[in-house]
């Protein structure tokens, strides 16, 4: 199985339409934010190792 660490096109996209979505974000809700979606990748994590336990 190969990986890339590369985005397509589309999520290029989405990429650059959350970029205008926060820059107008104050820091305190940038940092709210940040959290929220760091959270959100470790539950991600999470349930990448659980699904690929034997």
């Amino acid at each position: 199985m190969e990986f890339s660490n590369q985005l397509t096109l589309e999520q290029e996209f989405k990429m650059q339409v959350w970029r205008e979505e926060v820059r107008h974000l104050s820091q305190p809700e940038a940092q709210e934010y940040l959290l929220k979606v760091m959270h959100q990748l470790m539950v991600k994590d999470n349930l990448i190792k659980n699904l690929l336990k034997p």
